[in-house]
């Protein structure tokens, strides 16, 4: 369980940047091509966008330089988030991450000056463009949140320096922080971000399981002081950005770039919160009984429910697994599958300094990269799968949609994601018909898919509302009010059924989520949409499959609601989030019973 330093890793388990570049020089002659190509477009057309024709002909020329931009920041970002205690990538990534803010502050004028034509011609704009009017369109709506051309080309210069918040939390998260050995029974067990979060929070050892919860969070909590001062400075430059741009609040001016209402918003949060917290509660009484625990605790809440049932599995298994579980959406998703494990799109390492979590990364008409921090467990190839959703949307989305309209908005950009783990669970479910493997399956689309979307990330959309408004209103966060907030919040949640103990409060710390604006939150939108989804595919079959790829496909042209019909599902109403959440307790009672019929357990 001992984790590598990036270079004993096996290569084979890595990602394969070549696929971007096939040499770093290469890298750094489209730098130098692209920064020319800038120079080009602002003498063609800085100071002459005031015409339809010419607006339209900058941006589709502009998109080209974009799609560079993507594959430099791609190549030298995706090496860091590998490993962030190497120094020779990280000053790669600062040295062309500098040059590519500086580009984008030479662009800044494209925007501005957009706006300053004569309403006629934008109009015009709009009905000639093609690859670039939804784009036109967002543009427009921008209009009184835009500032002059000088600033906006001020804040561009500064966007790196910005960021810095975010830099801070990963540099001491993933560099800085050294978590020493445990102990229990005398027998010493290694610790590390990844080995807490892919490992210890899923063994089934109750004194392991506690032991490195407790060890875990005392030793991140020595950080949190500067945890905490890098996030209150996230937030409040969103507070200052909010203002500048005249937005009411630091809600409106978040959801603005998402095409949804502060209704849809709260709803998920209010709903999920007071509907959902009884069949969750439930599950873990369930869990508590099933291992004789003396309480159920924060720490055991991700114990899976039949861990002599839950195999490892190999990377090559995986394969296999996912391969056959995303079948059903055809060919060209199974030859996507294929693709992505036979080139190295997927960093499966575990080696010091990398990114926790996982994550995909689209490259526009070219291969997606994905990581995680391989464990041989089946929640590690739930992962695969959801990562691969994100990868099979940008294949179908890149195909139809130009560069400017390929992204989904963040509400709905977790569906295409979940679809895959909930597809997956519905394969295993077939492919065998005891009562224990079903159980196994239910249980581990409880405990991976919705535990994780509809309550882990959703318990964050809860605390970070709070603290926005504290940040609303005027006020600032630190470790102490950030805590007393997170605790709150697993309080409200779990209420009796689950003790939190000390270091809890703590989980505010773990996310990267929360420098991101108003993220957490979408998971359980977009796996509300691919429940639904998923139980049309049930019931209609092909019909319902290819509604669903006409949704990946939409990218994002459409706003959310328009979007998520396409699928056949109407987020208008709180309709189905309810049903989603019914379903979630119907495979609880499923679960509940079973585990009656095999083990005579009873609540």
């Amino acid at each position: 369980m001992n984790v590598c330093t990036r270079k004993e890793v096996p290569v084979e388990e890595t990602w394969d940047l070549s696929l971007v570049y096939a040499d770093e020089k290469l890298m750094w002659q489209e730098l130098e091509e692209t920064k020319a190509a800038v120079e080009k477009l602002a003498a063609d057309y800085q100071g002459n966008l005031t015409t339809a024709e010419n607006i339209v002909k900058c941006l589709d020329e502009m998109e080209l330089i974009w799609q560079a931009i993507e594959r430099i920041y791609s190549y030298t970002g995706l090496a860091m988030e590998a490993d962030y205690t190497d120094n020779k990538v990280r000053e790669r990534e600062e040295k062309a991450g500098d040059e590519l803010t500086r580009l984008q502050s030479r662009l800044s004028f494209v925007d501005s000056e957009i706006l300053l034509a004569p309403e006629e011609e934008l109009e015009k704009a709009v009905q000639l463009a093609k690859g670039c009017r939804v784009y036109l369109t967002d543009l427009i709506a921008k209009k009184e949140h835009m500032l002059s051309p000088e600033t906006e080309e001020t804040l561009a210069a500064l966007g790196r320096t910005l960021e810095v918040p975010y830099s801070i939390y990963n540099t001491m998260k993933l560099a800085d922080i050294s978590f020493e050995p445990f102990t229990v029974e005398g027998k010493e067990y290694p610790l590390s971000y990844s080995l807490f979060e892919d490992d210890y929070e899923l063994e089934e050892d109750v004194k392991v399981r506690r032991a490195a919860f407790k060890a875990f969070s005392e030793t991140i909590a020595k950080y949190k002081n500067t945890t905490a001062a890098a996030y209150n400075a996230c937030v409040s430059r969103e507070k200052t950005m909010a203002g500048l741009r005249k937005f009411p609040n630091v809600f409106d001016s978040l959801l603005f770039e998402q095409k949804v209402t502060r209704e849809m918003y709260d709803r998920q949060i209010d709903v999920i919160t007071e509907k959902l917290a009884p069949h969750m509660r439930r599950y873990a009484t369930l869990l508590g009984k099933k291992h004789n625990l003396d309480k159920m605790t924060f720490a055991d809440l991700k114990t899976a429910i039949d861990p002599e049932y839950d195999p490892k599995v190999t990377i090559e298994e995986s394969h296999k697994l996912v391969r056959e579980g995303l079948s059903i959406l055809g060919e060209d998703y199974v030859e996507m599958v294929d693709r992505a494990y036979k080139e190295r799109w997927i960093d499966f390492a575990r080696n010091i300094g990398k990114s926790t979590g996982g994550f995909c990364s689209g490259l526009y008409r070219k291969n997606s990269y994905i990581l995680l921090n391989w464990n041989n467990r089946m929640s590690d190839v739930f992962t695969v799968a959801h990562e691969l959703g994100h990868a099979g949307q940008s294949m179908y989305s890149d195909r139809d949609q130009s560069l400017y309209d390929n992204n989904p908005s963040l509400y709905l950009v977790e569906a295409p994601s979940t679809m895959n783990e909930l597809l997956l669970g519905r394969h295993l479910l077939h492919t065998r018909e005891d009562k224990r493997f079903r159980r196994w399956v239910l249980a581990s689309q409880i405990s991976n898919t919705y535990y994780h979307n509809f309550v882990t990330h959703l318990r964050e959309a809860w605390y970070q509302r709070e603290v926005y408004r504290i940040i609303d209103e005027g006020g600032s966060v630190n470790a102490e009010v950030l805590s007393g907030l997170f605790r709150k919040n697993l309080e409200l949640f779990w209420g009796d059924a689950v003790e939190i103990p000390e270091g809890a409060e703590l989980t505010w710390m773990r996310q990267p989520h929360y420098y991101m604006g108003l993220y957490p939150y979408t998971y359980s939108a977009g796996l509300t949409v691919a429940t639904q989804a998923m139980l049309r595919i049930e019931d209609e079959g092909e019909k319902a499959v290819e509604d669903w790829k006409k949704f990946l496909a939409s990218g994002g042209s459409l706003p959310p609601v328009e979007m998520a019909a396409l699928a056949g599902v109407d987020i208008s109403t709180d309709g189905p989030l309810n049903a989603t959440i019914g379903y979630i307790g119907s495979l609880i009672d499923e679960i509940c019973k079973l585990t009656e019929e095999i083990d005579g357990i009873t609540l």
